[in-house]
């Protein structure tokens, strides 16, 4: 991974925020640390702690309640998708970036399904890394460009309406406006100035979709929608 200069957390016209907390979750310790020390001098991110296995990952987390934490999917002990289990359990408000070697498609769908909320390469570069945890800590989601294409491709095979129809009832018209437009990939500002509401109507918004229809996270509810058909894809 290179480094390089990365914009401030807070945007043009906003005031500066806290630091996002991020935890470290490795079991290759000159990756980890290495990833640590380039996380420690970007801006608007503090590295608040790092363990090597999934079982010291969950405990880390439940200890430091982090903004984020990055996790990589093959660990001794405990995988990387059993603590993100076990981690949105505990600690439900923090975000969860599986950071890996592994470009396997069933990896990166049990990810959203045990509520990741970024999937992202270790061949990433520091920059991505470090906006990917700004993006999540934010309440959105990502994945790296070439895992997002597999997912696209599974999105096209799905056809099960009827599991999700039922669930989709629950939800208000402008509710689903959002749905629709954040499994179309806009932001929070992007669907706030579509429809013309306050980003943070749109987090609202988001949270409530995601409570009614029990999902854990953004991607987990664009899989939904491609399921019960409420979105298209090209």
């Amino acid at each position: 991974m290179g480094n390089g200069n990365s914009p401030a957390a807070a945007g043009p016209g906003q005031p500066v925020s806290e630091p996002v907390r991020v935890v470290v979750v490795d079991d290759q310790e000159l990756f980890r640390r290495g990833l640590t020390m380039l996380l420690g001098i970007e801006d608007g991110i503090e590295v608040v702690g790092e363990a090597s296995n999934g079982v010291e990952g969950v405990e880390l987390a439940v200890s430091t309640v982090p903004d984020v934490v990055l996790l990589d999917v093959r660990m001794p002990k405990q995988s990387g998708i059993e603590a993100c289990v076990a981690i949105k359990e505990a600690v439900p408000m923090t975000k969860i970036i599986m950071l890996t070697v592994s470009d396997e498609e069933a990896d990166l769908y049990e990810a959203v399904k045990s509520g990741a909320s970024g999937y992202l390469l270790k061949d990433s570069s520091i920059e991505e890394v470090a906006q990917g945890i700004r993006v999540v800590a934010d309440g959105q989601s990502l994945i790296s460009p070439s895992m997002a294409a597999k997912l696209i491709d599974e999105f096209k095979t799905m056809s099960k309406p009827d599991r999700a129809s039922g669930p989709a009832l629950k939800l208000t018209d402008r509710e689903l406006e959002v749905l629709r437009s954040v499994a179309r990939g806009l932001s929070n500002r992007d669907v706030a100035a579509q429809l013309a509401i306050s980003e943070n109507t749109v987090k609202n918004h988001v949270r409530n979709i995601l409570e009614k229809l029990q999902l854990h996270s953004r991607m987990e509810a664009v899989m939904y929608a491609v399921r019960a058909k409420l979105v298209e894809l090209e």
